[in-house]
């Protein structure tokens, strides 16, 4: 993460062009609880926010389905830049999940940059028959609708990565939503899962202790700390790449010269404009609504 001094040496020279701001602490307020990825993500970025900005920058989780709660914290807030709103591949989704939101995620935020991006693995038990995604891929083939596949509840990245796998792969079978992740590394240790879906980041000490096997990474490229688990596209899958993400974004009403001071913000692993942020979130909005409606999930 050496380019998270980016971040301090980006924002310095701006602090002198904008005295006015920041005049208090600056809030990021997270969706999620403590201990998750992006929960880690934003306080890993917090410190060197706070270096450059000469204010505390503080976390704040307000996790709710959707990221409802955390979304209408930010836009109650003033529109002063003071209160970040950490999107992510979530925040997209519930454009097509929730029959009417109170607030419309594309319009009353403006995206300042992308943080990192987290490959999902696909993985077995220990145990399993299956010592390739090829293999997978066959069985599914040969006995339609047999095998069960778990991931967190419908309409998480793991749920919807595993239903998009299934119309890119041409195969059919049976998703089957757990309420945590310990119940779904505990169905595929138990064989009650041929398959599960999740993020790399809390499987990596399952897979070094030989308790469950990787069978393929969901993004395009390898991934670097883990080098031998192939890709899904390595493995028979053309034009399968799923990750989960997550970004920066502010009240859409925050002051340019607010919004372009956050807009140097240069994280590892994937920075990005606002423009290509915008265009990403809108690319991902219109993807996963299309895999949400082939899946058959109803709006809640």
């Amino acid at each position: 993460m050496k380019r998270l001094l980016v971040l301090a040496l980006a924002l310095v020279p701006l602090a002198a062009a904008a005295q006015a701001f920041p005049q208090k602490p600056v809030r990021i307020v997270v969706p999620f609880g403590p201990g998750g990825v992006a929960d880690i993500t934003a306080r890993l970025v917090a410190p060197k926010m706070q270096e450059a900005l000469g204010q505390p920058v503080l976390v704040e989780n307000r996790p709710s389905a959707g990221g409802i709660v955390a979304a209408q914290e930010v836009l109650r807030s003033p529109p002063d830049g003071h209160t970040l709103y950490l999107i992510n591949n979530g925040t997209a989704v519930s454009e097509a999940l929730f029959k009417q939101l109170p607030y419309n995620p594309a319009k009353d935020f403006a995206p300042i940059s992308t943080i990192g991006f987290f490959p999902l693995v696909i993985l077995t038990g220990a145990e399993s028959p299956y010592k390739s995604l090829g293999d997978v891929i066959a069985a599914a083939k040969k006995s339609p609708g047999k095998l069960n596949v778990a991931t967190i509840g419908v309409g998480s990245t793991q749920n919807l990565a595993a239903q998009l796998f299934k119309s890119t792969a041409g195969v059919d079978f049976q998703v089957i939503p757990y309420k945590a992740t310990g119940d779904v590394v505990t169905a595929a240790m138990n064989r009650d899962a041929d398959v599960i879906f999740e993020i790399l980041a809390p499987m990596t000490s399952h897979i070094r202790a030989g308790k469950l096997r990787p069978l393929a990474i969901t993004t395009a490229k390898r991934f670097a700390t883990l080098p031998e688990i192939p890709t899904a596209i390595e493995s028979g899958v053309p034009g399968y790449d799923v990750a989960s993400w997550n970004g920066l974004a502010a009240h859409a009403k925050a002051p340019p010269e607010v919004q372009k001071r956050f807009a140097e913000l240069g994280v590892e692993p994937r920075a990005s404009s606002p423009e290509e942020l915008r265009k990403f979130y809108a690319a991902e909005a219109s993807r996963w609504a299309k895999v949400v409606e082939a899946a058959g999930i109803p709006k809640q």
